[in-house]
């Protein structure tokens, strides 16, 4: 029975989790290599569902170009899909995929006038921090990955501690206004955070999976988060990099 249970648990982790209680397959299991065949298991289907909530919020962020759809009311749509997949079970894997899509396509549509004001300024901006945000997620999730348990779950509390901070300077530049050094501190304390969260909830997830948590439609949301920061603060920063250039060049122009 025993060796039954762990063939088919080796051959298809994902099915065999459905029928048995997780928990008890990994203590049933207790083998390491085969622990790690199942969370090899659910990282690929995270990384999937990514490249999935990543094509949908690309299909929302042209429809913005076509329609002029984004706005407060894709932010709305978005907070909304969210909140319904968090609220639902995870057994209910069609429903909750679905309102993953709707939520990517939502912030897609939301981020829609930055990612058009880049187009509009130079379009090569967009393609280089796309593949640089790509590549940065790659290594840092990578190294995530490859790294020994649980070595990298000691920074949760480290970037809790950004996070706070970070919210906090917005907040102040709401009140008191923004300054030029301000923005500068916002956009690289943002970047250095969510590359954080890359490393962090990349390993959390695979912890997670040691402990048989299935729910990779949750973890694909937490990683499609990271990712789409991480994103917006490059695309940010070149397009507020290259607008300097051009006003330094406008300038020497003139002086001449």
């Amino acid at each position: 029975m025993d060796s039954e249970f762990l063939q088919k648990f080796r051959s298809d982790p994902f099915e065999c989790s459905k029928s048995y209680d997780a928990g008890f397959a990994l203590v049933l299991v207790g083998n390491y290599d085969l622990l790690s065949d199942f969370s090899i298991g659910v990282v690929i289907q995270v990384y999937l569902t990514l490249c999935c909530a990543l094509a949908a919020s690309a299909v929302g962020a042209y429809l913005h170009i076509l329609m002029n759809v984004g706005g407060f009311l894709t932010m709305l749509g978005c907070f909304g899909s969210i909140m319904g997949l968090l609220s639902m079970p995870p057994y209910e894997e069609k429903k909750r995929f679905g309102l993953l899509m709707a939520a990517s396509a939502f912030e897609g549509a939301s981020i829609g006038p930055l990612i058009e004001l880049a187009i509009e300024f130079d379009s090569s901006i967009l393609v280089t921090a796309f593949v640089g945000t790509a590549i940065a997620f790659a290594c840092f999730s990578g190294a995530a990955l490859l790294a020994k348990r649980r070595e990298y779950l000691y920074l949760g509390g480290l970037l809790s501690s950004g996070l706070s901070i970070l919210i906090w300077l917005q907040f102040a530049s709401s009140i008191f206004g923004q300054s030029s050094a301000g923005l500068k501190i916002e956009l690289y304390l943002g970047l250095l955070v969510f590359i954080g969260y890359m490393i962090y909830d990349t390993q959390e997830i695979l912890e997670r999976a040691y402990h048989g948590e299935m729910d990779y439609v949750k973890h694909a949301l937490t990683l499609f988060t990271d990712f789409l920061a991480v994103f917006v603060r490059i695309l940010v920063i070149m397009i507020k990099n290259s607008s300097e250039k051009s006003e330094d060049k406008r300038r020497k122009k003139k002086s001449r």
